[in-house]
């Protein structure tokens, strides 16, 4: 692995098995993560976006060995994390942080705000008792919350400011790559700004490396700086996120982008509307997958998968209308 890259994801898969009959056989398979491979670099913010469904929150899941990977290899730090136990994962793991979109769920109810931030610095035994609460203190304060909100509980605070607990939580162990899961999707537009806003200054001061995991485009138009399409398992298209957004190449990606709603009330946008729903991952389409909804799909999509292949410096895509 190249040292310039923190995180070298390498032909991940993820499959889960469909049981069936009395007996529970497997007869056959979710393919949620089919056969992805991206790097990222320090400092560097990659989204991973696109429908219900995708798989995108399945590879962030299984890059932190929440999920047990099919195959393929994650790199980190030098050491494929993929073939290392989970006891041996324990060590790692305040390295690899996750954000969840839900954070009244990730948190547990029972315990106030200064025993959620102390737990994980005492799980990876950093500090003593004076230490820790010093890291507590300082981390409160550089997430826009207060010293006396550390006797709260969970269920006292705003959607918003438990996002700001579970950001100080997975901070506090001064993590070098943190795994965002759609976390702002269940906050108010105003308080979404608010909390982007907070993990770009943190991002800059900590040194830090996202996986942004999002359905939003607006969204990771401001926040990453590369973008990967997904869609049923594998990614479509990645580039930067400027270019995406200026020069999308592949049609699901136009798709999307034409979703977005303008801002300009004189701009005339054509939607692109695809027919049909997202096919069932268990049993995908023959060649490419996204061709049964794809308004450019010929007959070489039906019996050839595209390879993701790069058409200009850093601008990868999988779609036939570039492939000779």
């Amino acid at each position: 692995m190249s040292n310039t890259y923190v995180l070298e994801v390498n032909n991940l898969k993820k499959y889960f098995p469909v049981k069936t009959g009395v007996f529970k056989r497997t007869t056959g398979h979710i393919k949620a993560v089919d056969d992805i491979s991206f790097k990222i670099k320090s400092n560097e913010t990659l989204a991973l976006v696109g429908e219900s469904g995708c798989g995108k929150s399945t590879t962030g899941r299984t890059i932190l060995k929440l999920y047990d990977s099919t195959a393929g290899e994650v790199f980190f730090n030098g050491e494929d994390i993929m073939k290392i136990s989970k006891s041996q994962f324990r060590h790692m793991r305040k390295d690899i942080q996750m954000i969840f979109q839900d954070p009244f769920s990730s948190l547990n109810p029972r315990m106030t705000v200064k025993e959620l931030l102390i737990e994980p610095l005492a799980t990876h035994k950093i500090g003593d008792s004076a230490e820790r609460n010093r890291l507590v203190i300082e981390m409160m304060e550089k997430v826009g919350l207060s010293n006396e909100q550390l006797t709260s509980y969970p269920h006292e605070f705003s959607g918003g400011q438990r996002q700001r607990i579970s950001i100080a939580r997975a901070l506090i162990v001064k993590p070098k790559v943190v795994i965002l899961d759609e976390s702002v999707s269940a906050l108010d537009v105003s308080i979404q700004s608010q909390i982007l806003n907070l993990l770009i200054k943190l991002q800059k001061e900590f040194n830090l490396t996202y996986i942004f995991i999002s359905h939003d485009l607006n969204v990771v138009k401001h926040v990453s700086d590369r973008t990967a399409v997904m869609y049923l398992g594998q990614i479509m298209e990645m580039t930067e996120t400027d270019r995406l957004y200026t020069n999308p190449l592949h049609p699901y990606t136009k798709a999307l982008l034409s979703a977005i709603p303008s801002l300009d009330p004189y701009e005339k946008k054509e939607r692109i509307i695809l027919k049909g729903d997202i096919p069932d991952p268990s049993n995908p389409p023959s060649g490419c997958p996204f061709r049964l909804r794809c308004p450019m799909a010929h007959e070489r999509c039906i019996v050839d998968k595209p390879e993701f292949l790069e058409q200009e410096e850093g601008h990868w895509v999988a779609c036939h209308l570039y492939t000779q």
